[in-house]
């Protein structure tokens, strides 16, 4: 969790370019206009998502710090959250099902074993 967190760190935000306007713009300014705003938008996004994995890390690292035995077990179900996916995903909270019938009602789907 700590190298994930460290590589997030080490990669730093993706700077985000804001050009003074100009009083004159040329043909090619005008054609690479929107290649800039696009580029500043994917800076944007990505920067943001960076900063939403990192807080997920550090509430996970929190957890981690105040219930040592209680990290890994789902919040769902009350099972071991598989290692497997605690080292792909080490801030998740739920095991895969109870992670999939969350995001289900979410959407206001039913899943198949809402039906039992």
């Amino acid at each position: 969790m700590n190298n994930a967190r460290e590589q997030l760190l080490v990669e730093g935000a993706i700077a985000v370019r804001v050009e003074a306007a100009e009083t004159v713009a040329s043909a090619a300014d005008e054609d690479e206009a929107p290649h800039r705003e696009m580029d500043q938008t994917i800076a944007s996004a990505r920067n943001r998502e960076r900063a939403e994995r990192l807080r997920a890390l550090d509430q996970a690292l929190d957890r981690l710090q105040a219930n040592p035995n209680e990290f890994g077990i789902c919040e769902g179900c009350g099972e071991d959250i598989p290692v497997a996916r605690l080292v792909l995903l080490p801030h998740v909270r739920r095991c895969v099902a109870c992670q999939q019938s969350r995001e289900s009602r979410a959407r206001g789907r039913r899943h198949v074993t809402d039906y039992r």
